[in-house]
């Protein structure tokens, strides 16, 4: 059985949402409470350490039951089945979609003939040596010194889901600090060279390809900056590479035992579980980093076998759908209450839009709805003094997705409560503003009926973490589907890559056709 590619707007069960949603747009969601005492209740979902509020969404019972008419009309249960199987998503570039491998329970996951578990298990193992021997000061470097530092080079999803991780997870942290360098702004590479010892060192570059040019250039900098404080032949005790191409990182510098290998199968997007979390597990130790994979193989469990009507991922891209292509929203919002999660939103940006930022359809036909949205937000209650003022008074919906934990890890019970307080009011002041009250000041006018999903959490933890983050992947998966959409590819990325080699190439030139502002560049540079 493959994947459906069924345009969704042909469905019946589309057509029965576009009428149902012409008798509920214009109704309140304090309309929606009034009507129903239990609707709180009725519209959430508990799960494991997660509770997940998806009442105050501009939606009712019919609304999902229409949902999962549609989700069955395009084989959702049955594409969620495939998901965790040899399969073909990634048509478009003739790659399987497996990551959820790196975390699974199962012993036996079957690609190209070959029970590839086997394979995950012996570079676990190979992580769990390194990094514990590191961690213990056993593995140094050239001048016998302990290490003290790890830094991450890579770009995209070999810097976005470690960072997230390691920064997510400082409360766990252990002696070394990790540093992530992704960006080719040699400034910002300047700036971390500057805080590090190159003697205490351990440098991690990751990239499947091992041929990405930000990373390689930034590889090299780094190398040529090492090599003239210390010697070449130290390279091989501070450097190691996480790459789908060994022999590429070989060729860098670096003994085939310092790579830890890669799988196509595994997109860079979705790559954290597999040795480019490396760092993650030299920066809070292999045993939470393996809390994080079973918090997301916990996640995968809940998605394969629950029913449609209370999966959390599932709820979510319905949610997304609905108002996407019937709200017409183009925005979506994540704030987390928690500064522990800061780098959570930069992580979604590039898992959502990289995935399902596409117009061309799985037949190869132009879209004729809405796919992906744009999605940004902050930490709370940072939020609520830069950008909420246009989400409680402006003219754009905006879906948010709040999410707080019950406990502060520092075990600041007053400041928490504060901060979470602030998060229930926003939730409550978005969906129901001032609606019912006199109001005299027309600026003071909060017309509320804004959307919002609210995830508590009883505490961050690496398992709560990896289930957390697995959820969102999930959610992604689902809107695909609901699509009909690849959203393992990213053909988007590679245009600018390649006219900017054009523009390098130029530079290099001395080329005589200079744009204006190539020209005002290279009279300043």
């Amino acid at each position: 059985m493959s994947f459906s590619r069924k345009n969704p707007i042909n469905t019946n069960a589309w057509l029965k949402l576009s009428a149902h949603f012409e008798q509920l747009k214009a109704v309140h969601l304090q309309e929606m409470f009034s009507q129903n005492s239990l609707r709180e209740s009725q519209m959430s979902v508990s799960w494991e350490n997660f509770f997940v509020d998806f009442s105050k969404n501009r939606w009712t019972s019919e609304t999902i039951q229409l949902f999962q008419e549609l989700a069955s009309e395009l084989n959702l249960k049955e594409s969620i089945a495939l998901y965790f199987k040899e399969n073909n998503l990634n048509f478009t570039e003739d790659r399987a979609v497996l990551h959820t491998a790196l975390r699974s329970a199962e012993k036996t996951v079957v690609f190209g003939g070959k029970n590839i578990v086997e394979d995950i298990n012996a570079v676990k193992h190979k992580i769990k040596l390194f990094t514990e021997s590191v961690i213990a000061g056993a593995k140094k470097g050239c001048t016998g010194k302990a290490f003290t530092d790890v830094v991450n080079i890579g770009i995209g999803g070999s810097d976005l889901g470690p960072k997230l991780v390691c920064n997510a997870l400082k409360y766990y942290k252990n002696h070394l600090n990790t540093h992530y360098i992704s960006n080719i702004d040699g400034d910002e590479l300047q700036e971390t060279l500057q805080k590090i010892n190159p003697e205490t060192t351990l440098f991690v570059i990751v990239s499947k390809s091992f041929t990405t040019s930000e990373t390689l250039q930034n590889a090299n900098t780094i190398k040529n900056w090492f090599v003239s404080q210390l010697s070449e032949q130290a390279l091989e005790q501070h450097f190691i590479a996480v790459s789908a191409n060994p022999d590429k990182a070989v060729a860098f510098g670096m003994p085939n035992e310092a790579v830890f290998p890669m799988w196509d199968w595994v997109g860079g997007r979705f790559s954290l579980w597999s040795a480019v979390g490396v760092s993650i597990a030299l920066g809070v130790g292999y045993d939470n980093y393996d809390k994080l994979l079973l918090g997301a193989q916990k996640a995968d469990e809940s998605f394969k076998n629950n029913d449609l009507k209370e999966n959390v991922p599932v709820l979510m891209a319905f949610l997304s759908v609905w108002y996407s292509n019937f709200f017409k929203t183009t925005n979506e919002a994540v704030i987390p209450y928690s500064y522990y999660l800061e780098d959570f939103v930069p992580y979604l940006e590039q898992g959502f839009m990289e995935s399902n930022g596409k117009s061309v359809d799985r037949n190869g036909e132009e879209v004729a709805y809405n796919t992906g949205s744009v999605v940004f937000g902050g930490v709370g209650s940072n939020a609520q003094h830069a950008f909420m003022q246009l989400f409680h008074q402006g003219t754009n919906l905006i879906p948010t997705d709040f999410i707080g934990f019950c406990n502060s890890l520092h075990g600041n019970s007053a400041h928490q409560d504060v901060l979470i307080s602030n998060m229930f009011a926003q939730a409550n002041a978005l969906a129901f503003g001032t609606r019912g009250k006199e109001i005299e000041n027309p600026y003071k006018v909060f017309k509320g009926n804004s959307p919002s999903t609210t995830f508590l959490i009883k505490k961050l933890t690496p398992e709560t973490l990896g289930s957390l983050i697995a959820i969102y992947e999930h959610k992604i998966f689902v809107q695909g589907i609901l699509l009909n959409i690849n959203s393992f590819d990213q053909f988007g990325v590679e245009l600018g890559k390649e006219l900017s080699r054009e523009y390098i190439n130029s530079l290099e030139n001395e080329s005589n056709g200079y744009s204006a502002l190539m020209q005002f560049y290279k009279e300043n540079n």
